[in-house]
């Protein structure tokens, strides 16, 4: 008898101590009129998807109805989105000396659809400017420059883009830059280099965010030990769910929490899913090596790759390969609450920018799927609001207030 009762006692203190694994799932109505709520009340934020490429090179127009591409007006309105950072992406293989007159090409074409569309978007710099937006029912559109190659080697470019409304910078994209290591290049300043610690205190006087999706574990730890603000992680998954470098360890997800900052789930299937990126390595050679031959074919012509036909060459060698649910995305928010905490995890699709995204999840119109998995999951409506959106918002207002103390020399 005493054996029995010391067993049950075990069992009702495992019942209290995880009471999401028996109590927390709800009914799929339930779950549905959690999500609903939350969708009409809170401000929904996507801090990374790389449309202004498609703006620029194919001429695309963010109102069109039939759009191919992830990001659209109908979809975000579809998906309830209250604000998307615009990527300011230029490839790592563009002209050095041509990497900001390409960035600025960029913003421009930004700020072209934002005026033409001001009836549905708005330009927003500021946490405040999101709230704003979002009561007048605009999307609020934000620009995040991704990688530090594209300041050339100038720290007044920092200035430049801040002035234009940039509020994020990621330190580095697939390959080593002046001022940090690449989670996808072989070491060169073991973390960040001289410069990029300068940057960094830079980035933080000015009040832009930091952004350490993309760099090497290093090149994180580095930034967090010089940066006076929080960090964020515009797009980057949990490596314990799936082990790929661009991906976050349990430490990195820890530090960052105590940091303050946020990390914001990518929905790359290769990111999310093992036996999806498992299978890319199995093609990543071929792949390259066509990327490469068609690069080589359009310069003989005088011309730059396009990146639909890029991605097109993706899509063909990766059609095979076993995509895996949006609920994937779902188990990386839980793996990153449970080991960060509720108060720093957040959304960061790389719409746009990625060639596989899970089934359920195809563009920015399904984002309520996510919502509804994730209150089917148990989470409370005021959590949900974190995740979604509120978590940002709180390391912009951070950010800011950094700055305003820096430029009062009150320190960070």
């Amino acid at each position: 008898m005493r054996t029995l009762r010391r067993v049950l006692f075990v069992f009702l203190i495992l019942l209290l101590a995880v009471p999401s694994l028996f109590s927390a799932q709800r009914t799929r109505a339930e779950a549905e009129n959690v999500a609903q709520r939350v969708l009409e009340r809170a401000i929904l934020i996507d801090t990374h998807a790389d449309t202004p490429l498609m703006l620029l090179d194919e001429g695309y127009d963010l109102a069109d109805p039939k759009s191919p591409f992830m990001i659209s007006i109908p979809k975000m309105r579809a998906g309830r989105l209250g604000a998307e950072f615009f990527s300011i992406w230029v490839d790592v293989t563009w002209p050095k000396q041509d990497l900001i007159h390409r960035a600025l090409d960029l913003i421009d074409v930004t700020y072209e659809q934002v005026a033409r569309h001001a009836d549905a978007l708005g330009l927003a710099t500021t946490a405040d400017d999101i709230e704003r937006l979002h009561r007048e029912g605009k999307i609020a559109i934000l620009l995040g420059v991704e990688g530090g190659h594209e300041i050339e080697g100038d720290l007044r470019a920092l200035d430049i883009y801040y002035r234009l409304g940039v509020r994020y910078l990621t330190l580095t994209h697939t390959k080593n830059n002046e001022l940090a290591d690449s989670s996808g290049d072989k070491p060169r300043w073991n973390g960040l280099s001289p410069l990029g610690r300068q940057a960094v205190e830079r980035m933080n006087r000015l009040g832009m965010m930091v952004d350490i999706s993309h760099v090497t574990d290093k090149t994180f730890y580095d930034a967090l030990a010089v940066s006076k603000a929080p960090l964020v992680a515009s797009h980057s998954s949990c490596r314990a769910l799936c082990m790929v470098p661009r991906d976050m360890t349990d430490d990195m997800i820890r530090a960052l929490a105590k940091n303050g900052g946020v990390m914001d789930v990518n929905f790359y299937s290769a990111f999310l899913s093992q036996a999806y990126a498992d299978g890319y390595k199995k093609i990543e050679k071929q792949l390259q090596a066509e990327i490469a031959a068609a690069r080589a074919r359009y310069t003989r012509q005088g011309k730059w790759l396009p990146y639909l036909e890029e991605v097109r060459i993706e899509q063909r060698l990766t059609k095979d390969l076993p995509v895996p649910s949006y609920t994937v995305i779902a188990d990386h928010i839980d793996h990153a609450v449970k080991v960060g905490g509720i108060d720093h995890v957040g959304l960061g699709s790389d719409f746009d920018g990625i060639d596989s995204a899970p089934r359920g999840m195809e563009d920015v119109s399904k984002l309520p799927n996510l919502v509804r998995e994730l209150a089917r999951r148990g989470y409370s409506e005021t959590d949900l609001e974190k995740i979604v959106g509120g978590n940002l918002l709180r390391v912009m207002r951070q950010v800011e207030e950094v700055a305003r103390r820096m430029q009062a020399g009150k320190g960070g």
